[in-house]
């Protein structure tokens, strides 16, 4: 099982803001087989060191230096944090705190020591994170499934969902015959279960809203139909889960939604090289990292692409955007892809971390601007 814990909107927005001197960020492959946790305990022992090392070699204040080495050595005793990983670990540190994420995408092992922390493995976890939810509609019930990039399927607890559809128009049976006597035969049958799936509808719409997961249906064709009639959310994918979910466990339905979130993501990723194309054709989309960095500093970009394994270190001025690349990493310079990222993030712009083979023309970084600069 992998052990995920990954930051809210609100986390990141307060990562990407914090500057203080010194910032520490550590970035770890990692395994979670138990019986091999202790290679990485080594692992995020050794790059911490190097992180004292950039310190001591930046003039960093002695109390500083030693009160990161304390956090770093706490962190490393704790056994029972390293029993319980996923497939990454970032650590973000500062003299004050420490705090970790642990991922469930494959990252590279990096050291950064700066002002600002280094935040594109976020990022990527966030932007593609393979998860969603599966609606379980059928007319004997119906159950909404929380479907993790790793973890086990659960159903959800919702405070409004009905029983099933019987009990959601106050029958016995969807089938019986309405006082008046109009409400009879298939017809009949069509009108309840509409009523059943706005009750549906409602109690998902107050749970979902604002979360941009995507949710996936899993029903028989005439139920999805009325379903998709009356549904709201937005995120609702195109593509369903055919046949009765009655009788298959969350696991199964989570399983048989996982294509359906890869194609969501594909699908994604063609749709922003299509729109780059086209903007690119009125001087509203670049590669070039000079003229993104200026934009993303103007707060001129609307979407970002940028290749999370990359890294080139620098400066970028606060007031035009200008580059000053860096010989060598170290504390007196950051990364300026995950610069161009964090100014990006906090002018309300999109941030899709990617890997090398999504960006076009094998480009560091790719933007879709707001306005032609």
């Amino acid at each position: 099982m992998l052990y995920i814990d990954l930051p809210s909107q609100e986390e990141l927005s307060a990562l990407a803001r914090r500057i203080h001197r010194p910032c520490v960020s550590i970035v770890l492959p990692t395994t979670p087989i138990t019986a091999d946790t202790d290679a990485d305990r080594l692992q995020f022992r050794a790059l911490g060191k190097e992180a004292i090392r950039q310190l001591e070699v930046a003039g960093t204040e002695r109390s500083s230096i030693e009160a990161l080495a304390e956090a770093f050595a706490d962190l490393v005793d704790h056994d029972a944090f390293w029993r319980l990983q996923a497939r990454s670990l970032v650590a973000y540190a500062t003299p004050e705190n420490l705090i970790t994420y642990r991922l469930p995408t494959s990252v590279e092992s990096l050291v950064a020591v700066s002002d600002r922390f280094h935040l594109k493995p976020l990022l990527r976890a966030t932007s593609f994170g393979h998860c969603g939810y599966v609606l379980a509609l059928a007319d004997g019930g119906v159950r909404l499934i929380d479907v993790s990039a790793d973890l086990p399927a659960s159903t959800v607890t919702m405070a409004g969902l009905p029983n099933d559809a019987a009990s959601a128009v106050g029958k016995a049976s969807i089938n019986d015959r309405s006082p008046s006597g109009r409400l009879t035969g298939s017809e009949g049958k069509k009108v309840r279960l509409r009523q059943y799936a706005r009750q549906v509808e409602r109690a998902l719409r107050d749970h979902l809203t604002g979360q941009g997961l995507p949710l996936v249906l899993a029903a028989v064709e005439s139920l999805g139909a009325i379903y998709r009639s009356v549904n709201t959310y937005p995120h609702l994918a195109s593509a369903g889960i055919e046949g009765s979910p009655e009788r298959r466990s969350d696991a199964e339905l989570a399983e048989a939604a996982r294509p359906v979130f890869d194609s969501l993501h594909s699908q994604r990723l063609v749709d922003w090289h299509d729109l780059f194309d086209r903007r690119r054709n009125t001087g509203r989309a670049s590669t070039d990292l000079a003229q993104v960095a200026r934009a993303a500093t103007f707060e001129a970009v609307h979407s970002l692409l940028v290749d999370m394994d990359r890294v080139i270190d620098g400066q970028i001025n606060e007031t035009d955007g200008r580059i000053d690349e860096a010989e060598t990493p170290g504390a007196d310079s950051y990364g300026l892809l995950d610069e161009i990222a964090r100014r990006v993030l906090l002018s309300g712009g999109e941030v899709l971390a990617v890997r090398q083979g999504d960006m076009p023309e094998g480009a560091a970084v790719a933007a879709i601007l707001r306005y032609a600069l």
